[in-house]
């Protein structure tokens, strides 16, 4: 008998034991020193032992549930006001520092990814901000660390990109700031989205039916003649014992398909972070293309801003950074945001840019997604990486401030509303005029390029063999007017069409970019 109580007490104590180490845990994100979003239902989740008991305290809330048969649990915290630092617990978990402000994801490649310390030798606003301690500012990068306060040991390593944006956000607003950052330089946009968001969309599905025509039959000729030419110079090497030449052709990937795998960085970089709450996304990527064939940047973008706002259940603001970085003038050279811009240029000799410069176009066309803004950046430095990071996210949060949180500051250049054709003469209409409508740098208004319906026998065709000859251009109001010699019935309209623009001088008055535009698509 007494065998038997002690075997029974032994038993009782190892399952008290089994009972005390049954482990709430929690994921990356969700750490001490962390930001969670004001003024928004806030999602604590993670993983326990199946039916496991969880409760999370936070201020004056008491949530409490039960982890799922796979031991998966969940609570939302009701809208929170911003301040702290507060203690949050769940189950034995303390975690400390916590913060309540405004959390803001920044993805995309390279120049979205870099460090600090890539930047700090050629950005001297950078250095400097990055020589401080900002209490209410805290960082985290997906799959390397936990949340962070921004020191002068946490910042270097952190993206140069979002830190810039952050820093003038938080002065700005004066609430703490989190920033939570997935990117990967060198990577294309299909990527950055789950396979099922791609096939869902119903203009990537109209892009991919339309390449899967005529445009894939003609690829995979060009392969097959690539192929073939690779392979006699391989022979021709082999017979004159020389080195075998690199740069086999590959392949063209099935229509639909993606170059790597859909999905394959968001997996790794994004959807750790969902479902935390956020306020919005800073993007900032387009050199590495969409990766797949026939899609272009517009169609992919859009698949990607309604799948990521679908999953994470949030119409978050999606602000993207404008493509190609730089290739235009800047209003004030000497400010430090557009001190790395090129430097104004006469008009080129030759009769106006053509072509359909359908790279740049596609980022001016993501502004047609609802709430979706674009950072203009053609007047802060040309590059693949441009090394004013400074002025770069100093942009970002200028369109932040001016469309997010309402306050009251321009944050585009003059924007294309419309024109009307009369004697000869065309007068263009714009919003965004701010404080008004001005040109700088040079002597006279330029940049805009004007064609009739008809063909001449001089200058450039641009679509559609239309021939645009640039226009003499005045300021009337919020007007541009245009007249050109060469073309009696201007109809068609072109500003700044070109990947490199340092000579279109359109601004207005506060200092930011007239967009290029174009009237004859």
């Amino acid at each position: 008998m007494f065998h038997m109580k002690k075997l029974v007490l032994m038993v009782s104590l190892l399952l008290v034991g089994v009972a005390a180490q049954a482990k709430v845990n929690l994921p990356q994100v969700i750490s001490s020193h962390m930001v969670l979003q004001r003024e928004t239902s806030v999602s604590i989740w993670g993983t326990a032992d199946a039916n496991e008991k969880v409760t999370v305290k936070f201020r004056d809330q008491k949530k409490e549930t039960k982890a799922d048969a796979n031991g998966k649990w969940m609570v939302k915290l009701a809208p929170l006001k911003a301040g702290g630092p507060d203690t949050l617990t769940v189950n034995d978990i303390t975690l400390e520092d916590v913060l309540v402000g405004e959390v803001w994801v920044g993805s995309g490649q390279s120049n979205m990814d870099m460090g600090v310390n890539s930047y700090v030798k050629g950005d001297e606003v950078l250095a400097g901000l990055a020589e401080k301690t900002y209490p209410k500012i805290r960082l985290i990068r997906c799959g390397r660390t936990s949340w962070v306060e921004a020191t002068p040991q946490n910042i270097p390593a952190f993206s140069a990109l979002l830190f810039s944006f952050g820093v003038p956000l938080q002065k700005e607003l004066d609430v703490p700031v989190g920033l939570m950052v997935g990117a990967v330089g060198g990577t294309p946009s299909g990527r950055w989205l789950s396979e099922e968001m791609f096939k869902a969309d119903s203009a990537c599905k109209e892009a991919v039916a339309k390449y899967a025509g005529k445009p894939y039959e003609e690829a995979k000729k060009r392969y097959q003649e690539s192929l073939e030419k690779w392979e006699k110079a391989c022979a021709e090497a082999k017979q004159a014992r020389q080195k075998e030449p690199g740069g086999k052709p590959h392949p063209p990937v099935e229509p639909g398909d993606c170059k790597g795998k859909f999905g394959s960085l968001y997996d790794v970089h994004i959807k750790p972070f969902i479902p935390f709450a956020i306020k919005g996304v800073l993007w900032d990527q387009g050199e590495s293309g969409t990766a797949v064939d026939g899609v272009d940047q517009y169609a992919m973008m859009g698949a990607l801003i309604r799948g990521w706002r679908k999953a994470w259940g949030q119409d978050f603001p999606f602000i993207h950074v404008q493509k190609p970085s730089g290739g235009g003038c800047a209003w004030d050279p000497q400010d430090p945001v557009t001190c790395k811009a090129e430097k104004f240029e006469a008009l080129p000799p030759h009769a106006a840019p053509s072509g359909n410069n359908k790279y740049f176009e596609n980022h001016i066309q993501l502004n047609q997604y609802p709430n979706t803004f674009m950072a203009i950046a053609s007047d802060l430095g040309s590059g693949i990486h441009p090394s004013c990071k400074s002025g770069y996210g100093a942009r970002a949060c200028r369109v932040a401030l001016g469309t997010v949180y309402g306050k009251k500051v321009e944050y585009y250049g003059p924007v294309y509303k419309s024109h009307k054709a009369k004697d000869g003469k065309v007068i263009v209409r714009f919003t965004h005029v701010g404080q008004g409508l001005a040109f700088k740098n040079g002597d006279k208004l330029q940049g805009f390029a004007v064609a009739g319906e008809a063909a001449s026998s001089s200058g450039d065709s641009g679509a559609a063999g239309k021939i645009f000859q640039w226009a003499d251009a005045v300021i009337d109001g919020d007007t541009v007017v245009l007249s050109c010699e060469k073309v009696a019935k201007p109809v068609w309209i072109r500003y700044a069409w070109s990947e490199r623009r340092a000579w279109a001088n359109l601004f207005n008055k506060d200092g930011l970019p007239a967009i290029p535009f174009r009237t004859d698509e």
